[in-house]
């Protein structure tokens, strides 16, 4: 008799971990608060970034989270696209840090490129004092908000998941969890509540190194003539966000230059990275400001500052916004990946992936259910 599962939320790391169940002959029962999945794993760019993880271990594991990917989009009939992604230059010391990085990454898919062939990559690319860019082969873009809706009947018609939606779980003893009057039981138990930290073992969510991290984001219109940018692009701020440039040997110098060139945008955690869809519309983002409650409006000079530091590497057919709104996820303080814990027996927490839950998320639950992972 195959053992039975219940995963208490339908965001990325929930699918993922049902996923990764349910093809291991595990009967699944998902349970979501909301009538569908609302929150970061929808308010984000799509973006599957293994160039963004350092070498070793949490590379490789974006790399097979990307297989999953492509094989749950394939099955679900959703749209993704394996273009790269393009990293600018146009200053010397950004030059610097590109070459250092390609040279001491002979094992990933990078290669640079000069100004011009930079402009043939992408016509999305401003050639105003372009020095050259890096590409990399391995990203791939998703549409978030198709994908984490379609997922879901893929896994039920695929694997034969049980999808209880509108359903907020309040209390969890061992085999059984409850919601109201209603209750479920199963032989293991996965609480993927992303950054809805009070509501189940809230003890041990306080005494992890857990925040919050609120995200301001845009979305241009669907570009006229099915103009396409080709790769993600981003800016020289994005070198400096994610740990995988740290094998640059020349980043902090970059980065002590941008402290003070850019003090305001590391005030405000902005970066500046772009992505399209299958539609043709193009996400920009992002900021990153921490807290554990955050005041519910957003900051329009926030917005400003992205779109003016978008112009100064990249430039659309059409600019024209078509949405913005923010995220919310939960954030480790301690720079570790995430939180794997153990509450009671029989009971898995898998949380704080920070902006990695889309790059991460498959690989990391494939390995827990697995009983391959290892902090």
């Amino acid at each position: 008799m195959s053992k039975s599962a219940i995963v208490i939320g339908a965001g990325i790391v929930g699918l993922a971990t049902a996923r990764a169940l349910a093809s291991r002959g595990y009967k699944v029962t998902v349970i979501e608060r909301s009538e569908k999945a609302i929150g970061a794993s929808i308010r984000n760019f799509g973006m599957i970034w293994p160039i963004g993880q350092p070498e070793g271990k949490l590379y490789e594991r974006a790399l097979h989270a990307k297989s999953i990917w492509k094989e749950v989009l394939t099955g679900a009939k959703c749209w993704f696209h394996e273009g790269g992604s393009l990293h600018m230059a146009y200053e010397q010391d950004e030059l610097e840090v590109l070459q250092q990085f390609a040279e001491v990454s002979a094992y990933r898919p990078v290669n640079m490129l000069s100004a011009q062939e930079t402009l043939a990559k992408s016509p999305a690319v401003n050639g105003n004092s372009l020095l050259g860019s890096l590409y990399s082969d391995d990203e791939m873009i998703v549409d978030p908000r198709e994908a984490i809706a379609a997922v879901p009947a893929y896994l039920t018609e695929k694997f034969g998941v049980t999808f209880v939606w509108n359903t907020a779980v309040s209390q969890i003893n061992y085999p059984n969890v409850s919601s109201g009057l209603k209750d479920w039981s199963a032989d293991e138990i996965y609480v993927c509540s992303g950054q809805d930290f009070e509501t189940l073992y809230p003890e041990h969510f306080s005494a992890a190194p857990l925040t919050k991290c609120k995200l301001q984001m845009l979305r241009l219109e669907a570009q006229p003539d099915d103009w396409k940018i080709g790769p993600s692009l981003c800016g020289g701020l994005s070198l400096i966000h994610y740990h995988g440039f740290k094998a640059a040997a020349s980043l902090p110098k970059l980065k002590a230059r941008y402290e003070e060139q850019y003090s305001e945008y590391l005030k405000w955690g902005i970066h500046v990275m772009a992505s399209q869809n299958g539609l043709g519309e193009i996400t920009i983002g992002d900021s990153h400001e921490y807290a554990l409650t955050f005041d519910p409006f957003d900051r329009e000079f926030i917005n400003t500052m992205i779109l003016d530091y978008l112009a100064t590497f990249a430039q659309f057919k059409s600019p024209k916004i078509s949405q913005s709104w923010h995220g919310i996820y939960p954030k480790l303080k301690n720079g570790k990946n995430e939180i794997v814990i153990y509450p009671e027996d029989g009971v898995t927490i898998i949380n704080g992936l920070g902006g990695n839950g889309m790059t991460l998320s498959f690989g990391l639950c494939d390995e827990i259910i697995a009983g391959t992972y290892s902090e």
